[in-house]
């Protein structure tokens, strides 16, 4: 871990009930703007959705939302609780378990940790590159459950 400048990171804290993953939508679209990363707008806006969706429906507030831009972009959810998600197996006709495993899918990586107050439930997307295309993937690194 290390510090990062003010201008690469942004933090809201998100009204509880369904309202907050609307709101978490528009956080990420106007900051990702700022940062000239549009690119990652519809994948990041679905991941916040989905994680802030999980906290409204299976934990407590208060709830956080922070982005982190350096080498990657870092999406973050912090709740109250101390539940750790879990990957579950959908069935056909079922509404849940599907949420962590398009997670898994839209994100390089992603991980949860216990915070002071909670825990806080990560993803990390690769950032374009400055030509537009997807930069070389870097060799992958054990998961320590923090984002780098």
């Amino acid at each position: 871990m290390h510090a990062l400048p003010a201008e690469n990171m942004a933090a809201w804290q998100l009204p509880d009930g369904p309202r907050a993953a609307g709101e978490a939508r528009r956080h990420v679209r106007e900051q990702l703007a700022r940062w000239n990363l549009d690119d990652l707008s519809m994948s990041t806006e679905l991941l916040a959705s989905e994680l802030v969706g999980n906290v409204v429906r299976h934990a407590k507030g208060p709830t956080g939302l922070r982005l982190l831009r350096t080498h990657t972009l870092v999406c973050e959810v912090s709740d109250a609780s101390l539940t750790m998600p879990r990957v579950r197996r959908a069935t056909e006709t079922g509404e849940g378990g599907r949420g962590l495993q398009l997670v898994g899918a839209l994100s390089e990586r992603w991980g949860s940790r216990y915070t002071r107050s909670g825990k806080a439930i990560w993803t990390e997307q690769t950032l374009p590159s400055s030509d537009g295309s997807a930069p070389p993937r870097p060799p992958a690194a054990p998961d320590t459950g923090r984002p780098a």
